[in-house]
């Protein structure tokens, strides 16, 4: 499928908009300015044309799943959510002005950045599991770099719950880090699978490639790679400073049994923990949330495609004026603020008894004043 254009960004309440900034198959993002607080985000916004209820669900889905996780440090974090005035869902997030997808092909990254992507990127996995979600889409273009220089792990558009109710209906994968039994579509994502993607994006930040791809033109296709990682026949990165000890971390994550993998993102982290202190390095410490914030959050519905967003009032009016009229040469162009026709059943009151009425206590007003007068000069 070729690239989509991005469409014309929306005009949003209480934000300026600057330019685009990517343009994915359901999704565009700008960078725009916050007005209050002042500040530059990133909107993510559903494109003109595209209103079908999976779509939708998705858009939801990824608001309110970043809604639940952003408080972790390693997750994009989420300012809010609506509907623009032309009728556009869209989502204003963090902006961060790189990510590893631009990085890791065109720059050798030391191995102790990429332990530490690694560990923390795994722990905020860790805690999406533990809230019953996978990401199902973990690469190193979904690894975004804050303007302080920390990775964090973003596009939750096709995540889904470990209960597999939206999973069975939903297949989408990013076929160079998707583990064997997704690209044979025999699951749709659980945690094995996203152990495996973990440790496919964590040896592309060290190789400049995905592990299953090889040298020569026509060689790595989507039908290639698929084929190499059913096999899941691991090669070395090649490179002097990656030590034995993560070489067969990342063995273990490409393993094609998904039994023989690391058994959660944790102890993942946890093996590449023991590299850092193999090699000397200050120990990146894990950031998982406790079993009781899991516990005490509030279940995704995967299953909402409501178009979500601001409820505008409308109050039904009707006028007690005689509605003007346009006919015969007489008449006069209605106004701006002019009434609407009077509603079928409405007795409409002439204003003259008003008026009389003030002019004659008006008169009285001034008899009264005028007598008063005379009275003291007598």
């Amino acid at each position: 499928m070729p690239p989509r254009l991005p469409t014309t960004a929306p005009v949003l309440s209480g934000f300026s908009y600057l330019r685009p900034l990517g343009s994915g198959g359901f999704a565009d993002v700008y960078l725009y300015e916050q007005d209050l607080p002042r500040r530059q985000v990133a909107v993510k916004v559903l494109p003109a044309g595209l209103h079908g209820a999976d779509v939708r669900r998705m858009f939801n889905a990824e608001a309110d799943v970043l809604a639940r996780l952003s408080a972790h440090p390693s997750i994009l974090t989420v300012y809010q959510a609506s509907v623009s005035a032309d009728g556009r869902p869209y989502i204003v997030m963090e902006y961060c002005p790189a990510s590893y997808g631009e990085r890791y092909r065109s720059e050798r990254l030391p191995v102790p950045e990429v332990l530490q992507v690694g560990i923390k990127i795994a722990s905020a996995l860790e805690t999406a599991h533990r809230a019953g979600l996978v990401h199902r889409d973990v690469k190193p273009s979904n690894i975004l770099i804050t303007e302080f220089g920390a990775p964090v792990l973003a596009d939750f558009g096709i995540a889904a719950s470990l209960t597999g109710d939206r999973a069975e209906r939903l297949s989408a994968m990013s076929v160079p880090w998707s583990a064997p039994e997704v690209t044979g579509e025999h699951t749709a994502g659980n945690v094995a699978s996203e152990v495996w993607a973990l440790g496919a994006t964590v040896y592309s930040l060290l190789t400049g490639r995905s592990p299953f791809e090889r040298d020569g033109a026509g060689q790595n296709t989507a039908e290639h790679l698929k084929r190499r990682i059913g096999r899941a026949v691991y090669t070395p990165t090649g490179r002097r400073d990656v030590p034995h000890e993560l070489e067969t971390v990342l063995a273990t994550a490409l393993q094609r049994n998904p039994q023989a993998r690391q058994a959660s993102a944790r102890e993942f982290a946890e093996a590449l923990q023991s590299v850092q202190r193999s090699l000397g390095l200050v120990q990146t410490p894990l950031e998982i949330a406790p079993d009781s914030w899991a516990a005490g959050g509030q279940a995704i519905d995967f299953a909402d495609s409501e178009l979500r967003g601001p409820v505008r009032a409308s109050v039904p009016y009707s006028s007690a004026r005689k509605a003007r009229t346009t006919d015969g040469p007489s008449a006069r162009s209605a106004s701006s603020d002019s009434p609407g026709p009077v509603a079928p059943g409405t007795k409409v009151r002439s204003s003259w008894p008003w008026i009389l009425t003030g002019l004659a206590a008006t008169v009285l007003l001034v008899v009264l004043a005028v007598l008063l007068h005379l009275w003291r000069v007598v």
